[in-house]
């Protein structure tokens, strides 16, 4: 069976991270069979409350990547109004392509094909360092975040932690 186009387009990357790894981050495949199912672990953001974390994530990218976006899901316990509970990352540009059906976010912001696993945890890092509490995937992450900065700051070092006996 011929490789699809994503299947080529994900080998790449992972050659080119392989060859030229990009500070924050380590991604490589779970299973060197199966190129649409990668582990990435993110290094805690210097001077965000994030510091000094080793939070893993998995990414998994559907059978017609890049046409659509892949999901990530921490499997690291990690505390931000931009994370759903289960651990799943929800930033705009893992949102599907075109005009957003809720009217939150511009087209331009959502997914595109352009986009790359590097370019796609840069977001990800850029999330943890400033979290948006306007549309929060954890409500309680974010009315934590809005309201009561200290136990907010208690949570992520107490995930931070666990995520160093984890490594």
């Amino acid at each position: 069976m011929a490789a699809s186009q994503g299947s080529l387009l994900l080998q790449k990357q992972l050659r080119n991270l392989c060859k030229n790894p990009v500070d924050g981050f380590s991604a490589g495949l779970i299973d060197e069979n199966n190129v649409f199912e990668w582990n990435v672990t993110i290094i805690g953001p210097p001077d965000t409350l994030y510091e000094g974390g080793f939070f893993n994530a998995t990414m998994s990218f559907p059978q017609n990547y890049p046409v659509s976006p892949p999901t990530v899901r921490f499997t690291s316990e990690v505390w931000h109004p931009n994370v759903y509970a289960n651990g799943k990352v929800c930033i705009s540009i893992l949102h599907p392509p075109g005009d957003d059906p809720n009217g939150y976010e511009l087209a331009t912001e959502r997914w595109s094909p352009v986009h790359t696993v590097e370019s796609i945890v840069l977001s990800i890092i850029s999330m943890l360092s400033s979290p948006n509490d306007e549309s929060p995937a954890n409500v309680d992450a974010a009315k934590q975040w809005r309201e009561n900065r200290d136990e907010f700051k208690k949570k992520v070092s107490r995930c931070v932690r666990k995520s160093q006996e984890m490594m």
